[in-house]
């Protein structure tokens, strides 16, 4: 069993399905498969036993040792990515390393929603990063104050989802790769209940608006 959750982890599965499941639930509720605005941020947890301090630190903000979860969700709450650090590693820092993974793996992105913590030197380099090479257009981070109340409509909704599972309230893997595999996991289970409940129903037409 663990050897089929690490191979998944490990060669792309997971992130796959989870992409299928957002296009099918956005499809179905009348906007376009793939979102082009997300909105960034950051959930901090506290690491067991088994997390090597290697991989895990002190995080002032929160005042937790542990880890944390670095989420890049549409404006419907839906995950598109997720990275997990140690809790000491800023949310500007962690941010950037997030918008290079979602520039590589969706280049229609074209804009990032993010509050006060992720403004500064991620927005200047978000904005100065050349685009993905097959696109022309350029992930860039905005600050919330210029763009409320939108970025409100999905920020939190996966954290959420991921602190029901009494699993995920504490990080117990050695690996980040590991960690990152069980929220993937958590964030399948709604979205698979979702389009459950779902079936049958009568698929909106797609609006013109894309995020």
């Amino acid at each position: 069993m663990f050897g089929s959750f690490a191979r998944w982890a490990k060669d792309g599965t997971l992130p796959r399905i989870i992409d299928l499941l957002r296009q099918r639930i956005r499809s179905r509720t009348g906007r376009s498969p793939q979102p082009v605005a997300l909105v960034v941020d950051s959930q901090s947890v506290k690491a067991a036993d088994t997390v090597p301090r290697a991989t895990s630190g002190y995080g002032p903000a929160k005042k937790i040792t542990g880890r944390k979860r670095h989420l890049a969700v549409d404006l419907g709450g839906l995950l598109v990515d997720l990275l997990v650090t140690p809790a000491d590693v800023s949310d500007r820092e962690g941010g950037r390393r997030l918008l290079a993974r979602l520039r590589a793996a969706h280049p229609e992105i074209t804009i990032v929603w993010a509050d006060s913590a992720y403004a500064g030197e991620l927005v200047d380099w978000a904005e100065k990063a050349p685009p993905h090479h097959s696109q022309d257009r350029q992930t860039a981070a905005r600050c919330p104050g210029l763009h409320r109340p939108a970025p409100q409509v999905g920020r939190g909704t996966q954290s959420a989802w991921f602190m029901r599972a009494r699993r995920n309230c504490r990080d117990y893997e050695r690996l980040p790769a590991h960690a990152e595999a069980h929220l993937q996991w958590s964030a399948i289970t709604p979205m698979r209940r979702h389009l459950a409940r779902t079936a049958g129903a009568p698929a909106q037409p797609v609006v013109a608006l894309a995020v």
